[in-house]
Order: C-alpha cells, then sequence, then structure tokens
C-alpha cells in the first residue's frame, strides 16, 4: 500500500520554481491533488467496504407434486450477510434447527438420502412458517461463499470495480504532465539555472542601487538642460558608435555616458557605494547572465515541451470525459447474476446487491465535474501560449522606467520563461533586465574597481624596471581605476587584457609618463587626454589579436619616438593594417612589427626617412617582397628574425648607413652574398645565428670594419683563416657547430674580447689562444677538451671562463693570475674546482666588486 502523500509527492516541486508556475497551473495542481483524494478514498472504501450479497431466485408458487421419498432430519441455515474484498467472501449464518422441509428445489443432499420422510415435511413447513416469515434456500455456507465471488466478477460492470485505479492512474498522468518540463534533464537544468539567478537578480543589492543610479543621472541632465542646452557636447557624449575614433576626433565612443576634463564628473551618490562582497557577486552575475543567455537563446525546447504537455493534457481530459460519461448509469444496486453453475448450486439465476453503487456514483460525478473544470483550464493554456509569440520578449517598459536604454529584447526559451514569470510578478523581469544592460555592468565595474584600487594600493604595485624607471602593470581588470592617474611621478604604464579600458583628461598630470603599454586593450582616450598623450608620449607597446584592435590614434602621436606592434597581420589583411597613418609619426626611430607578413608593406616607406631601427619577427612565415626596404637609407640597425630566408636579401646591400643586421632563425644555408657588405661601410655587428649556414666564404674579409660576428647553431665544421684577417674583431660566436679545431691564426685577433666556441667538437687549444690578451669571454663548454695549457695565466682581463662539459682532470694552478677573475666566473665542475691549490681558490673566492669594477 502507499500513502496520500507518497503519490502527491509526485506533484511536489521545489519551491523556488512557484514564480514558473502561473495561476492556472498552480489550479490544475491543486485539481489534481482532489482526484487524487477522491481516487485514494474510493479505493479505501473499495477495499474495506464494499460488498456483494446475492440471494438465488425461487419460484413464485411452492411445487406441492413433490416426488416422494425418503424423510430425514437435516441443518438449514440462511444466509444473512457476505462480505466480498477483492476475490475473497466471507459469510456470517443464523442456525435454524433440524427441521425437514418441502421446496420446490430439493437439495442435492436431500434428493439421495435414504431418511427422507415427505408426511414430517409437511408438518416441520408448517411449524417452521410459524416461527419465521422468510423462504428458505437450501444452500450451505460455501456455497454461498462461492456464489458471491462468480457474481461480483460477472454481474458488476467493469467500472465499477476498477473505478479508483482508473481515476488514481489518470490523475498520476495528469500530474507527471504538469511538471514534466520540471523533470525532463534537458530543461530541468536551464529552468532551475534560470530561476537560481533570477532569485539573485532579485535580491542584489547592485539592482536597486543601479536604479537609484540612473535616477540621479537623469535629475542631473535635466538641471543641465536647464542651465544651457550648449554645454551638453562639452561633457556628454551619447553616441553608440563602437568603432575607433577617426583621426579628426579621437574622442572615445561608447554607449552611455562620457565626461571630459573641461567639465568635472558628476557626483554620484553615496548610495552606490557597495562593499567589496556585494560587488563580486554582482560581477558574477552579470557574467552569468551573459553566459545562461547564449545557452538559452539557442534553442525552444522548453517552450515546445510546455506546449507539448498542455496538449496532452487537453487530449486527456478529452479521452477522459468520453469514456467516463458512458459509464455513469452502469452503476447500480441490484444485478441479476447468471453464473451458470447449477450443477454446482442448484440454482441457475441470483439476485445480487452492491452496497457501494451509491457511493461510487456520487463519486464518479464529483470526478467528471473536477475533470471538466481542468480541461477547461486546460483549453485556456492553451489559447495563452497561441495568442501571442512567447518566444519574443521585450524589455521596453524596463527600458522607458529604468533609463537603461540598452537592455536587448530577448527570444526562445529566455523569452519563454520570462513570460511566464511575468504572470507571477513582473517586478522579478524588470530586476532582472539590470543585469541584463551593458550599461549598468560598466557603471557596477568602474564603481567596484575605483572602490577597490585605491590610491595607497597602486603605489605598492608600482615597482622600477631595468631602466631604473617607474612602473605599474594592471592586468585582466575590468577597467583603468581613476586613481591610476594620481601617480604623477610613474613612467611607465602597462595595461593588460583589460576590455573596456578609457583614459580620461586626468592623464594630463602625469607628466612624467613616456611609455605606454596596451596588451590586448584597445583603449579609448577622450580630447583633452589625446591632447596630452600627443605631446608627451614617446614609446608605445601595442600587442593585439586582430588588427582592428589597434587604436586609430595610435597613428596620430606626432611626438612618438618608438612604436611596437605584435598581432596577427598575414597576407589576407596586409591591405587592411592602416599603416598609411605612420606618415603622421614624423618622429619615429623605431619600427617593431612581430606577426607573420609575407611582405614589407609599402606604407612603412612612409616613415623610411626617419626610422633608424627596423625589426621584423615574422614567426616562421616566409617573407617574400622585400623591395621596399631600398628606401630605408637611414637605417641603421635591421633585423629580420624567423623570416625564413634563405639567402641574405640583395635589398639590403642599399641601406649604406646600415650598422647592425640581424638574420637570426631562417634558412640560409649560403652567404656568398657576404662580398657585397663591402659597400656597408658602417657596418659592425652581423648575426646569422640559428642558421643552416655550412661555410663561411673568404669573401668576409672584405666586411674590415666588422667588430661582431654571430654564426652560433649554424652547421660549421671549420673557420676559414679569412675570419682571423677581420682585425677589429672583438667578438666571434660559434657555438654549437661540428668544429673540430681552433686555427693557430685565432692569435691574430689581437682585439678579440668574447669568444664563444661552446658545443663543438675541439680537443685541445692552440696556444696562440692566449695571445688574445683582451679576453675576457672565454666559452669553451661541452667540447672534447682533456687539458687547459698554463699560458690561460696570461688573461689578465678574462672574467668569464666555461670549461664545464669537457674531460679535464685538473685545472691549472695559473688561473690564480686572472686577476679580474672569480668563482662566479668561473663554470667548472665542483671535483675539477677542488684540483686548485688552497691559495688559488681563496683568490677567486675573494669579492668581486672592486676587481671587476676596475677591469670594466
Amino acid at each position: 500500500m502507499f500513502t496520500l502523500a507518497e503519490v502527491a509527492s509526485l506533484n511536489d516541486i521545489q519551491p523556488t520554481y512557484r514564480i514558473l508556475k502561473p495561476w492556472w497551473d498552480v489550479f490544475m495542481d491543486y485539481l489534481a491533488v482532489v482526484m487524487l483524494m477522491v481516487a485514494i478514498f474510493a479505493g479505501t472504501m473499495q477495499l474495506t467496504k464494499d460488498q456483494v450479497v446475492c440471494l438465488p431466485v425461487l419460484q413464485s408458487t411452492v411445487n406441492s407434486k413433490a416426488q416422494p421419498g425418503t424423510s430425514g432430519n437435516a441443518d438449514f441455515t440462511t444466509v444473512e450477510a457476505t462480505t466480498g474484498q477483492g476475490e475473497e467472501a466471507s459469510m456470517r449464518t443464523v442456525s435454524f434447527g433440524s427441521v425437514p422441509t418441502v421446496t420446490p428445489d430439493v437439495p442435492l443432499s436431500r434428493a439421495t438420502s435414504p431418511q427422507y420422510q415427505p408426511t414430517e415435511s409437511g408438518q416441520e413447513l408448517k411449524k417452521e412458517q410459524k416461527d419465521s416469515s422468510g423462504r428458505k434456500t437450501n444452500l450451505d455456507f460455501q456455497q454461498y461463499v462461492f456464489i458471491n465471488q462468480m457474481c461480483y466478477h460477472l454481474a458488476l460492470p467493469w467500472y465499477s470495480k476498477y473505478f479508483p485505479y482508473l481515476v488514481l492512474i489518470h490523475t498520476i498522468i495528469l500530474i507527471v504532465s504538469s511538471n514534466f518540463w520540471f523533470k525532463y534533464p534537458k530543461t530541468c537544468s536551464k529552468i532551475e539555472h534560470f530561476v537560481s539567478i533570477l532569485g539573485k537578480c532579485f535580491e542584489s543589492p547592485w539592482t536597486t542601487k543601479a536604479l537609484s543610479e540612473t535616477a540621479c543621472e537623469d535629475s542631473e541632465e535635466n538641471k543641465q538642460r536647464l542651465t544651457g542646452a550648449q554645454s551638453l557636447p562639452k561633457y556628454v557624449s551619447t553616441s553608440s558608435d563602437e568603432g575607433s575614433p577617426s583621426a579628426s576626433t579621437p574622442m572615445i565612443t561608447k554607449s552611455g555616458f562620457k565626461f571630459s576634463a573641461d567639465k568635472p564628473m558628476i557626483e554620484v551618490p553615496s548610495v552606490t557605494i557597495l562593499d567589496k562582497k556585494d560587488g563580486e557577486q554582482a560581477k558574477a552575475l552579470f557574467e552569468k547572465v551573459r553566459k545562461f543567455r547564449a545557452h538559452v537563446e539557442d534553442s525552444d525546447l522548453i517552450y515546445k515541451l510546455y506546449v507539448g504537455q498542455t496538449v496532452i493534457k487537453t487530449v486527456k481530459f478529452i479521452f477522459i470525459l468520453c469514456y467516463t460519461a458512458n459509464f455513469v448509469n452502469t452503476i447500480s444496486f441490484e444485478h441479476i447474476c447468471n453464473p451458470k453453475v447449477e450443477h454446482l448450486i442448484g440454482y441457475t439465476q441470483f439476485e445480487c446487491t452492491h452496497n457501494m453503487a451509491y457511493m461510487l456514483k456520487k463519486l464518479l460525478i464529483s470526478y467528471i465535474s473536477l475533470i471538466c473544470v481542468y480541461g477547461f483550464i486546460c483549453l485556456y493554456t492553451l489559447f495563452w501560449l497561441f495568442r501571442i509569440p512567447l518566444k519574443e520578449y521585450s524589455f521596453e517598459k524596463v527600458r522607458e522606467e529604468s533609463s537603461f536604454s540598452d537592455i536587448p529584447d530577448v527570444k526562445n526559451d529566455f523569452a519563454f520563461l520570462l513570460h511566464m514569470v511575468d504572470q507571477y510578478d513582473q517586478l522579478y523581469s524588470k530586476r532582472f533586465g539590470v543585469f541584463l544592460s551593458e550599461v549598468s555592468e560598466n557603471k557596477l565595474r568602474e564603481i567596484s574597481l575605483n572602490h577597490e584600487w585605491t590610491f595607497e594600493k597602486l603605489r605598492q604595485h608600482v615597482s622600477r624596471n631595468a631602466q631604473e624607471k617607474q612602473e605599474l602593470h594592471l592586468f585582466m581588470l575590468s577597467g583603468v581605476p581613476d586613481a591610476v592617474f594620481d601617480l604623477t611621478d610613474l613612467d611607465v604604464l602597462k595595461l593588460e587584457l583589460i576590455p573596456e579600458a578609457k583614459i580620461p583628461p586626468k592623464i594630463s598630470q602625469m607628466t612624467n609618463l613616456q611609455e605606454l603599454h596596451l596588451c590586448h586593450c584597445p583603449v579609448k582616450v577622450e580630447q583633452t587626454a589625446f591632447s596630452f598623450l600627443r605631446d608627451h608620449l614617446r614609446c608605445l607597446h601595442v600587442k593585439f589579436t586582430d588588427v582592428a584592435e589597434i587604436p586609430a590614434w595610435v597613428y596620430l602621436l606626432k611626438n612618438l619616438r618608438e612604436l611596437y606592434l605584435i598581432g596577427n597581420l598575414n597576407s589576407e589583411n596586409n591591405k587592411m593594417i592602416g599603416l598609411e597613418s605612420l606618415r603622421e609619426l614624423r618622429h619615429l626611430k623605431i619600427l617593431h612589427v612581430k606577426s607573420n607578413l609575407t611582405k614589407i608593406p609599402p606604407n612603412i616607406t612612409d616613415v623610411a626617412p626617419h626610422l633608424t631601427k627596423l625589426v621584423i619577427h615574422n614567426d616562421g612565415t616566409k617573407l617574400v617582397v622585400l623591395n621596399s626596404l631600398k628606401k630605408m637609407t637611414n637605417v641603421a640597425e635591421l633585423e629580420l628574425q624567423n623570416c625564413e630566408l634563405e639567402r641574405i636579401p640583395h635589398a639590403i646591400f642599399s641601406l649604406s648607413n646600415l650598422q647592425e643586421l640581424d638574420l637570426k632563425s631562417n634558412s640560409i644555408r649560403t652567404i656568398e652574398e657576404i662580398i657585397s657588405f663591402q659597400h656597408l661601410k658602417r657596418l659592425t655587428c652581423l648575426k646569422l645565428w640559428h642558421n643552416k649556414i655550412v661555410e663561411i666564404p673568404s669573401s668576409i674579409t672584405h666586411v674590415r670594419n666588422l667588430e661582431s660576428l654571430y654564426l652560433s647553431n649554424n652547421k660549421l665544421e671549420s673557420l676559414p683563416p679569412a675570419v682571423f684577417s677581420l682585425q677589429k674583431l672583438r667578438c666571434l660566436d660559434v657555438s654549437y657547430n661540428s668544429i673540430a679545431l681552433i686555427p693557430e691564426d685565432i692569435g691574430c685577433l689581437q682585439n678579440l674580447q668574447h669568444f664563444y666556441i661552446t658545443g663543438n667538437r675541439v680537443k685541445s687549444l692552440p696556444k696562440e689562444l692566449f695571445k688574445c690578451v683582451k679576453l675576457r669571454t672565454l666559452s669553451l663548454g661541452q667540447n672534447s677538451i682533456t687539458s687547459i695549457p698554463d699560458k690561460i695565466g696570461k688573461l689578465l682581463q678574462l672574467t668569464y671562463l666555461e670549461l664545464k662539459g669537457n674531460c679535464l682532470d685538473r685545472l691549472p694552478a695559473t688561473l690564480g693570475q686572472c686577476l679580474l677573475l672569480r668563482k662566479s666566473g668561473l663554470v667548472v665542475e665542483d671535483h675539477l674546482f677542488d684540483t686548485l691549490p688552497l691559495e688559488v681558490k681563496e683568490v677567486l673566492n675573494q669579492d668581486t666588486s672592486i676587481p671587476f669594477a676596475n677591469g670594466i
């Protein structure tokens, strides 16, 4: 058995879902509970009180011509009541004395009895008639039990027997249909998320404070309009354009209210001040609402499921009404039963009474009335579902009342859920709309940001960089705190991953600011702020994903000296780079582009007369067209890294003022063109490292002014004598090649100060190496050197010596003669260091500050 509470639990939903239950759903739930009670009551009555009493139908007159037979005494019983419960029955009987009787039907037991005496039966009949007024039957107890059970199943209509169970099943189906959209996994998760967010939005302190904020702003605007309409453009902008400012108007353009330096910012009342916890919760709600909207607006499954379950309930109502109405008249108190068991009972027909008939009939009529009311409500629900488009929801009234004009309209399941909430309380939708407004979100971010990032906190984050400049790095904030612009002594400002960054006129207070970093941060500036940046900014770093992220005002900074652009500028977007604006950068000296170009944009030549350094890091994309380099006659430093170059570009030989060339990480195999470098009289540094060069041509001797040569990480197997004819060479790096021998000609490099040959196959050191007495750095690690000559003590200016990774068994004691060498500059295994004499180790362990400074 089950209780009413257990069945009613099917109709239970979470209390928070109540806001999604319109009045008709609530009314139908109550009707379902009443129908459930009817079913439980009828079932209980049937199981405990249901009775069928059957008596045989006797002939109207007594057959006086009974067949003679034997007489005897017998016991007779009269059935007073039978109680049927399911398939079982019980009988209560009253016993009478042993009397002979004459009846129309002789009991089977009497017909075969030899003691049956008809003469005595007549007398007994008279005596019985005096004692009782009823007619006697010849059925015993077991026969009555049997016939009551037979007639209960044969005579009663099936609807009378199964009415409670049918009502229970139908009610359960209606209950499940009403709440299926709350239980189905694909809709339950969305509904649960929606109700959770809606409740938090309704209770959030920001909702009330945001509405108060807009009301205060409206009153301030009205005062300004009354004062003078002409003052409005100076400090208020209502443009909704989200694009970058044009060359003539570099003002920020974003929907909402903007303030300039000509007028002070309108002070918001203290009601807008949120504590940190409320602010964080409100920001989290904005993010949840945004993600939920994107997820729910993609489908209309909730709407279709609700319509489907309403249609199912309507069809169920029609079905129940049609077949139930036909069975009202079949429920009767009296029934005639013909069980066809005459051979067992002796009677052919019985008249039965059903004591629950009147009760069942009244319950059935009540059930039909309830189901009719239920059905009419279902029809009304269908009318409401199709009367208006429920897959669209407009916040027009909320926009008018709250002044949040940017609240968007929603669609599909999101719209349907809001329509359902409106049937409960429209205030929920109004408060929910606040969290769909971008203006409201930006205002919250601004208030929370300024509340969290005070001047004292920002001052703690200021540090000094390698150039001893005061630097502030802000990372992943919702905006730029106002207190930043009170740091008047700041030199470098780095803004990274701040999508809503705005620079107000207060930046004019930062008179020391000369360097600005914008990393994935499309900053918007106001007119006064732009004027300040145009006149004072000297270095700008811009890191972006798409070229559209580069603010247009960047190309108007006429006093800019250094510009670093790091981002995607592939071949498809080359024509859209917008570098034609570089012609306004008349003082630009250094241009650094890290991208994936296939050619150097021709518009870079607009600043060619001013550039002294051009750096292109191409991230592995092959740079094909380099003809525009010929126009950059004033370039002194050129870096073309990771550009998949296979030869030295001929355009480089036209750069007469070139002093340093870096072709790192390309695919250069041969450098026969190096002879053309003889025309570059000022070239002093050549970096060809991380390539595939297998040989150094003898023509390198023509580059007479070369002071630094970097050939590390190539495929060199030897060093030609031509290299050692470069008398001005001060730095030679041939690390990580396959060189097996250091030529004796190395002694010719009298000006050599830095020699790197790490990671090769060198086995011995020529004594001529130690004629290079100006050596300060000697890197010999990861070779096969077996011994270090004692002449190493002649290198009096040596400050760094790397010997780790060789086959040494001891170190020469003459290392102590290298007066500037200290243990921190000696890279060697510990056990080799222990082989040095004690006095040498003491010299190497001395303080390095004073000798090193003097050596430098």
